[in-house]
């Protein structure tokens, strides 16, 4: 559901009432605005360097995820600054709650406390689709434009200049702040556009409405997924249809997986410094909050297998090693963690000692050395398997197709 204010996202006068509030000359369509989200997504003159659009890390063709396996992006006024996390994909967030930090909400006990849960981005800092959309065109490591009035001119000057004045009204690029307000509405409209981003068009949605079949090995990756003794992977990526919705493949809520130190992020090069996640450095409010330390919001599982680099440092690039991690985390950690200059394993090597306690435990992560892992080399095989299955965009008959 959409939040009906953008706090801090706009020039103070439009941010004084409600987002969607009617503010326009003339009352723009979901069409139209959704037809000026698109050719705002794809042009690279909204940046400072002139060479990023928003398409540049979502790219259509890998679930609007980055095409390349680096675990971060660059940006910046230059095109060079790399980012700080991995970009996580734009599809299938629809549903994305605004952030909370106390969610009583379970099929077994509505009295427990599920913990934080929801808002946009790993650390859950945008409230709502529109704000997500405002982050990158002002960030600093992405699009790099200085203010939103910046971003404005660059939309006055563009080729669909006339279709923004033809669908707000005639003057709205002569305000700043109505202006801004109309291309995060235009994004926003676009990037909830069901056709493009949750289709519900893979192969496991047509075995869920009776219209496919798993393979015995896409079957049996299912089981390993639900099985709470082995994968439990649905504990957090819930895989059954519920109240009549199709699953989500994320509870949206946030976890401490202790993934390794990704060295190829360049921030990472500097001491001390450590990706915490809900409590900082990209989100601040939460910073003195220890117990949020280290945990990261779940992403959905959706056409998971069109990604390139996994996790919110980007550190695994095959889908069957971020399968395995979880298998073998604590059984052989020195396969995943650095070591000391004495040769000792740095487990949880990405996230300071005193947080530690906060990293998951639950199975298939709550194993020690000498144990068996709670998932065989054929259970990461047969998960990876049926993970394929949630890529979009199946059509029963096809070549490759079951």
């Amino acid at each position: 559901m959409l939040l009906a204010l953008l706090a801090g996202a706009l020039p103070a006068r439009a941010a004084e009432t409600p987002f969607y509030a009617p503010s326009f000359e003339t009352e723009p369509s979901a069409a139209a605005m959704s037809a000026l989200g698109r050719s705002l997504f794809f042009d690279p003159s909204l940046s400072a360097s002139g060479k990023m659009a928003c398409a540049t890390c979502h790219d259509p063709r890998h679930a609007y995820s980055p095409a390349n396996g680096a675990p971060v992006q660059r940006g910046g006024i230059d095109g060079k600054h790399p980012g700080r996390r991995a970009v996580p994909s734009l599809t299938y967030t629809q549903s994305v709650p605004p952030f909370a930090e106390h969610v009583f909400d379970s099929d077994e006990d509505e009295s427990v406390d599920q913990g934080p849960v929801g808002g946009r981005t790993w650390d859950g800092r945008a409230q709502s689709a529109h704000e997500q959309a405002r982050l990158p065109l002002l960030s600093p490591d992405e699009m790099a434009n200085a203010s939103a009035e910046a971003v404005v001119a660059k939309v006055r000057a563009a080729r669909y200049a006339a279709r923004f004045r033809a669908a707000f009204g005639a003057h709205v690029l002569e305000d700043p702040a109505l202006a801004f307000k109309a291309i995060l509405m235009s994004l926003e409209t676009f990037e909830q556009s069901p056709e493009v981003f949750y289709p519900y068009s893979s192969k496991y949605d047509a075995y869920l409405r009776r219209q496919g079949v798993l393979s015995p090995e896409e079957q049996r990756g299912l089981e390993a997924f639900n099985d709470p003794a082995r994968g439990n992977c649905a504990r957090c990526h819930p895989s059954a249809i519920r109240a009549g919705a199709f699953p989500q493949f994320t509870d949206f809520g946030y976890a401490a997986l202790g993934v390794p130190r990704n060295s190829a992020i360049p921030a990472n090069a500097r001491a001390g410094y450590f990706d915490l996640g809900l409590c900082g450095p990209l989100r601040t409010d939460l910073e003195r909050v220890a117990a949020y330390c280290g945990l990261f919001r779940t992403p959905s599982l959706r056409n998971v297998a069109l990604k390139r680099s996994f996790f919110h440092n980007g550190f695994a690039h095959r889908l069957d090693d971020a399968v395995r991690f979880y298998a073998e985390r604590d059984i052989a950690p020195e396969k995943w963690y650095s070591r000391s200059p004495a040769g000792e394993v740095l487990k949880f090597d990405d996230l300071p000692l005193r947080y530690q306690a906060n990293v998951e435990r639950q199975p298939p992560l709550d194993r020690q050395r000498g144990q068996r892992p709670r998932l065989s080399a054929g259970d990461v095989r047969d998960i990876v398997a049926f993970l394929a299955t949630l890529t979009d965009g199946y059509r029963r008959g096809a070549a490759g197709a079951h």
